[in-house]
């Protein structure tokens, strides 16, 4: 008997964060066709801690390219709020065309593979655990993040 009760206390102990996890994406809805619905669920850091925190979303391919020169795509990443809830969604636009620097490079030199990103500024958004970051993303996308961590300290700016 007591077994009995051990393994149904673990099975709710198992059930219930898995159907929470479900539950907390009742507001976002499916991926559209073409597109394919990245979630991202960030551990619990304090609250004195999250403040300290950013997510920066990094969206590209992985790609055969020349190592010398840098290469980029095209596009961006829109931030909606979800109608009705208030949340906030991340729609990544189709990549542009990929482009690069114009360094010259031996043509028997051999490709690499590379994850290359989209240009332009870094996309950061502030760091909650308490809502899944959900991006909507084209097929054959590939959506990365980056912790940011400011440092503890602060230093006074001399008076000009």
């Amino acid at each position: 008997m007591n077994t009995l009760r051990l393994l149904v206390a673990l099975c709710c102990l198992f059930a219930v964060p898995a159907l929470q996890a479900a539950d907390d994406l009742r507001a976002f809805p499916a991926a559209e066709q073409g597109m394919v619905r990245h979630v991202l669920r960030l551990p619990p850091q304090g609250e004195e801690d999250e403040a300290d925190l950013k997510i920066e979303l990094v969206v590209g391919r992985t790609l055969e390219v020349d190592a010398h020169n840098r290469y980029f795509f095209a596009g961006q990443i829109a931030k909606e709020t979800i109608s009705g809830w208030g949340f906030p969604r991340f729609i990544v636009s189709p990549l542009g065309p990929l482009a690069g620097t114009l360094m010259a490079v031996d043509a028997d030199t051999p490709k690499v593979r590379r994850f290359v990103a989209l240009g332009g500024e870094p996309y950061l958004m502030r760091y909650n655990s308490r809502l899944p970051i959900v991006v909507y993303a084209p097929e054959g996308v590939e959506v990365r993040y980056r912790l940011w961590r400011a440092s503890p300290g602060t230093t006074v700016i001399d008076r000009g």
